[in-house]
């Protein structure tokens, strides 16, 4: 089955859309504008209900099927994330952002539009039994918003028997999807080490305790932890992303701070990690007559799991969609972290990426989403639900 009449015929405006909310690109929890304008375009389509301020700037739409509302065992919840990232652009497109250091370098605008595709056909056909949750969510960019949607009742609020998500994948082809069942991303967080020793005057260095030398150290020490300490059938990730010291060329900083991000698939792995880590500091520190500080747990996302039932069943939606050859069922797993295993620890989920054409990569300033994907998620969305609530 094709993509959806209407939905192809939508993609006019719904490239509009998508490029309007990449020129205003908001950051987690700042998602003022485009929750608005969410909601606003909702109400438009004649959803039952919407209720925004969840989770900060979330909201869900509620859309009742042709006889009304469901129970728990006959509604589902589809789920696009907002936020942008802290990025200068520098595509140069003239939809490019007009925030200055503010991008959406993930595709979130075209998450968020392909959920409101759906959204639009589906108020207008009504082609399903029971209730669709339509979840816009804030903050997956390490602020956790799925976590902060579901502390304020979100799964008590509106009762669902499974969820669905969708990221775009730079390098599929437009048209095309990929998951698999079981571990598909890894669980993150971030740390930060505070490296403390003696300052004072670059030309007289051996009367200081010299941070920079004793950071530098750690971040080399810190690279045998995934290559040296931790069994190579257990993928892990320990990176350092800054380091931050002084403030003169002349003077040896009192004072070094490292951050970065930790990745893994199992609990146990996480915490073997944080106590080489402690192990590493401490001993480093102490041949270089300083002292460090290890605060990790940051941000932390679980490992995103689909449930195989519902891999299998949104592999089937997709194939029907796109054809056997332009679905990938055993997509290999990521090193990424989504938000949306808050989701899939509460539900059963799967989560499902899509082809994003030839473009940069994610987190890229040169990024930007494929409006060519927009109709194949919107008519993904849309027959998630018409095949999960059929009308009877």
């Amino acid at each position: 089955m094709p993509v959806a009449n209407s939905i192809a015929a939508a993609a006019g405006h719904l490239t509009e859309w998508r490029q309007d909310l990449h020129r205003h690109p908001e950051l987690g929890y700042e998602e003022h504008r485009t929750s608005k304008v969410v909601a606003e375009k909702l109400r438009a389509f004649g959803f039952d209900d919407v209720q925004e301020g969840i989770g900060k700037t979330g909201l869900v739409g509620v859309l009742h099927g042709r006889n009304g509302p469901g129970d728990e065992a006959h509604s589902i919840m589809l789920r696009a994330d907002m936020d942008a990232l802290p990025i200068l652009e520098e595509t140069g497109l003239p939809h490019a952002s007009e925030t200055a250091g503010v991008m959406h370098a993930c595709g979130h605008d075209g998450h968020t539009v392909m959920l409101l595709g759906a959204a639009e056909h589906l108020a207008e056909t009504r082609a399903f039994e029971g209730t669709v949750y339509f979840c816009f969510q804030p903050a997956e960019e390490n602020g956790g918003g799925a976590d902060a949607m579901i502390k304020e009742g979100l799964f008590e609020r509106f009762p669902c028997r499974a969820m669905y998500g969708m990221h775009n994948l730079p390098g599929l082809p437009v048209g095309h999807f990929a998951t698999a069942p079981g571990p598909l991303l890894a669980a993150c967080d971030e740390f930060e080490i505070t490296i403390t020793g003696l300052g004072g005057h670059a030309a007289e260095p051996h009367d200081c305790r010299d941070t920079i030398v004793c950071g530098s150290a750690i971040v080399q020490s810190l690279q045998t932890i995934a290559s040296r300490r931790i069994a190579p059938r257990h993928p892990c990730v320990v990176s350092v992303t800054q380091f931050h010291a002084g403030d003169a060329n002349n003077v040896i900083p009192q004072v070094v701070k490292l951050s970065g991000t930790v990745r893994s698939f199992d609990e146990e792995i996480h915490k073997a990690i944080y106590t080489e880590m402690e192990r590493i500091v401490s001993q480093v520190c102490a041949a270089h007559d300083c002292t460090g500080e290890v605060d990790g747990g940051h941000v932390y996302y679980p490992p995103t799991i689909n449930d195989a039932a519902e891999t299998k069943f949104c592999v089937e939606v997709a194939r029907e969609l796109a054809g056997e050859a332009a679905v990938q069922d055993d997509l290999r797993i990521s090193m990424w972290a989504e938000d949306f295993s808050f989701f899939a620890l509460k539900k059963p989920a799967c989560f499902v990426m899509i082809g994003n054409g030839d473009s940069a990569l994610l987190h890229h300033a040169k990024y930007d989403f494929n409006d060519g994907a927009t109709p194949w998620g919107s008519s993904f969305f849309a027959r998630i639900v018409e095949k999960a609530l059929p009308v009877v």
